[in-house]
């Protein structure tokens, strides 16, 4: 790596030299806002060379460009690494110029010092390439022709506009003066070493420049691995004919989801969630592993971009709730497998069987050596997930899900020779990740509020016992379909009068029971209304639960029960087990779950609530807890011993990381506070455990107070929280 100084006219004037954008990176993106601060700080430069009294004229630092050179015939290509936007803003001032200027001669310098080079391989010999979405506009108006609307056509606008203006205002300000300003902005031209043992991988130095800036997403930092490592025209022609129209045009803000689901099934193994907006913590975990993962398992880079391209159709069946492709050649199978996948991944969003159904869908359509999944066994297979998951979902179970479901992934193989079967799978698991029984599920509808505590599954569950009655297709998610209450929200006289003279009691335990609903297309129409009445309209309805209601002479708790039952019934016939499992205990009783775990995993405030902490581990050494709060404390008393780590910076950003700024209050404060509550003596302890001394002992000022009134799930979050703010990796705090 060689850093050299050299006025921005230099870089873009240099002889035999063609300009690369790579085609993945970051389209132009400069606005009013930048665009008039460039302009300004070129008058800057102008208005020092006009002025007689300055003897050393003003220069301005434009900032840095990274550039890779590649040898390209006689000529030289320079691949840009960072500094795109620096370039493609002073070209698009200088073809403004040219185009205000009126002299031929001077106009047709700008082009050929500037914008073209007889040596370059690019189209109508354009020296700099842009970026496939800025290419057509950069051209045109390289060329002098019209530029279709958009970033590129605005930014040369907004130049044409500024030098109008400072024409009149300044009339003298001149060409030449323009190209002087070029001249003495300067920037610090970083130049990679092309030789491999020298360690200057254009990849590093883009992650390492793009630290400090807008954030990159998994997405970004996946496809400058694959593509930076490749030369100018390889990178050119892998992205505009693989990558961007095969990947990213399909995929779009799913991209970075996929690459993890993608890696987690490739892994057989539980990788952190990732934001599609930002650079977390997870995000540069992830990717490290990705990296290795692409490494060992891939000869070449195209390799890798092949094997994506077969798992992005898969995905996208996965991912959109209406799929127009082919899954399968039988009309009928092709229409249950794509209603099958939407249950799963839209009525009921498990995230956590996106990767195993994904090699559930690789085995299907195009087999692993040499094994393939046909299309009954995989239905089969995924009617068994949809009963696991709405059954779960019932008792109110996920906990387990996005860090276990994943490792069924290599049981796949086994599952297409039928070697076991997805019951046995599920059913097999411990305790929290077990497949709830008939039994376990009826007790909990008897009970459970089911308009509004399965609000997010309860179209869907009544739907599916409709379809299962009828054998026809209810669209249940039609807004025009809606759940009904048969006894309404609200009680007239009548229908005190019809629920009978316990009516108040009947009504507060089964208003949004089971046995009082049912599914119409009335869509609120028969509300209020006396039971006779209800039951003309029901009269009108296509749907079977009307019959339970139409056939019965009143609607009292005997007849809500009696409902209760049928529903209950038909729920399990709905979603079914085989006879084997209906009363069984459908987990591993022989397994019992050890736990190890990170407050920054995804589900830490589940593990954490209903268990207790046995142990916590920081950086290797083990710490006695014996409850959360006490996790919480040794946490932050750690942290305010270490060198490591700026316990200040966790004392001053109580706000943004605890939602209050008195988690951790010196004795001074808190002996105030506690004179106007006294419940606050029981809601802080010092980092040795203790609370406040009753006894008044006379206490340091500046002595921390921690506090302690807060669930399983709040300390986790509050420690997670931390751990991101301090940047602190996920296995330096493990919790068993």
């Amino acid at each position: 790596m060689k850093t050299e100084n050299h006025s921005i006219n230099d870089v873009l004037t240099k002889n035999a030299t063609s300009f690369f954008i790579p085609p993945f990176q970051r389209a132009y993106a400069w606005g009013k806002p930048e665009i008039e601060r460039y302009f300004s700080d070129v008058i800057r430069i102008i208005k020092s060379e006009l002025n007689p009294k300055e003897h050393d004229k003003l220069e301005h630092f434009f900032g840095t460009i990274v550039i890779k050179e590649e040898s390209s015939g006689f000529a030289n290509k320079s691949v840009v690494v960072d500094g795109q936007q620096r370039l493609t803003t002073t070209l698009l001032f200088l073809i403004a110029l040219r185009d205000i200027e009126n002299d031929k001669k001077l106009k047709q310098q700008i082009t050929d010092l500037y914008l073209t080079n007889n040596a370059s391989d690019f189209e109508d010999k354009i020296k700099l390439k842009q970026v496939t979405k800025d290419w057509d506009a950069y051209k045109a108006l390289v060329k002098n022709q019209e530029a279709n609307a958009g970033i590129v056509k605005t930014a040369y606008q907004i130049f044409i506009k500024l030098i109008n203006d400072a024409k009149e205002k300044k009339p003298d300000i001149k060409f030449e003066h323009y190209v002087l300003a070029i001249k003495r902005m300067n920037v610090a031209v970083i130049f990679l070493d092309e030789r491999p043992h020298k360690g200057e991988d254009p990849q590093i130095i883009f992650e390492t420049l793009n630290s400090l800036g807008k954030a990159l997403t998994l997405a970004d930092l996946v496809r400058n691995f694959i593509l930076l490592s490749l030369d100018s025209k390889k990178q050119s022609n892998l992205y505009e004919t693989k990558w961007q129209p095969k990947i990213e045009a399909q995929l779009d803000d799913n991209t970075s989801k996929f690459y993890r689901d993608y890696l987690q099934y490739k892994t057989i193994s539980s990788i952190r969630v990732v934001s599609e907006e930002k650079v977390d913590n997870n995000t540069k975990e992830v990717y490290q592993i990705f990296k290795g993962y692409v490494n060992d398992n891939f000869t070449t880079h195209e390799d890798f971009i092949n094997d994506v391209i077969c798992f992005v159709p898969w995905y996208k069946w996965i991912i959109s709730d209406n799929v127009s492709d082919t899954i399968s050649s039988n009309a009928a199978k092709d229409k249950e497998i794509k209603e099958i996948l939407r249950n799963i991944f839209h009525d009921i969003k498990a995230e956590a069987f996106k990767p195993f159904v994904l090699g559930l869908l690789e085995y299907n359509q195009q087999g692993v050596d040499g094994t393939k999944l046909n299309d009954d066994k995989l239905i089969e297979i995924l009617k068994t997930i949809r009963t696991y998951l709405i059954r779960r979902r019932i008792l109110g179970l996920t906990q387990g899900e996005n860090k276990n479901i994943v490792l069924l992934s290599d049981k796949i193989c086994d599952l297409c020779n039928s070697t076991c079967s997805m019951i046995e799978l599920l059913s097999n698991m411990f305790y929290k990740m077990r497949f709830p029984n008939d039994s376990e599920v009826y007790e909990q509808l008897k009970t459970i509020n089911f308009y509004e505590g399965l609000k997010k599954y309860s179209k869907f569950i009544l739907g599916k016992i409709e379809e299962n009655n009828t054998k026809v297709a209810v669209d249940f998610r039609n807004a025009k379909i809606s759940i009904e209450h048969i006894m309404p929200q609200t009680l007239s006289n009548i229908w005190e009068f019809e629920v009978g003279n316990d009516y108040d009691t009947v009504h507060k335990k089964y208003l949004h029971n089971i046995g009082n609903l049912i599914l119409t297309e009335f869509n609120g129409e028969i509300g209020n209304k006396p039971f006779a009445d209800k039951k003309d309209k029901l009269n009108k309805s296509s749907l079977h639960y009307r019959l339970d209601v139409i056939n019965r002479t009143s609607w009292n708790e005997t007849d809500i029960l009696e409902h209760q039952k049928n529903m209950i019934s038909w729920f399990l016939e709905a979603f079914p087990l085989p006879d084997a499992y209906t009363t069984a205990d459908n987990w591993n009783t022989q397994s019992v779950e050890k736990v190890n775990f990170s407050p920054l995993d995804d589900e830490a405030g589940e593990i954490a609530e209903g268990n207790k902490p046995a142990k916590l581990i920081i950086n290797s050494e083990n710490v006695a807890v014996k409850t959360w709060q006490d996790v919480f404390i040794e946490f932050l008393k750690w942290i305010k011993k270490s060198e490591d780590y700026d316990y200040d910076s966790v004392f001053t950003n109580q706000e943004k990381l605890f939602g209050k700024g008195d988690i951790i209050i010196k004795w001074e404060n808190l002996q105030f506070f506690m004179d106007e509550d006294i419940d606050l003596r029981q809601r802080y302890k010092t980092f040795e455990g203790n609370f406040w001394d009753s006894k008044k002992t006379v206490l340091d000022n500046n002595l921390d107070f921690i506090h302690i009134n807060a669930s399983a799930r709040t300390f986790l979050n509050r420690i997670a929280n931390t751990m991101e703010l301090l940047g602190m990796s996920a296995d330096e705090i493990v919790l068993k």
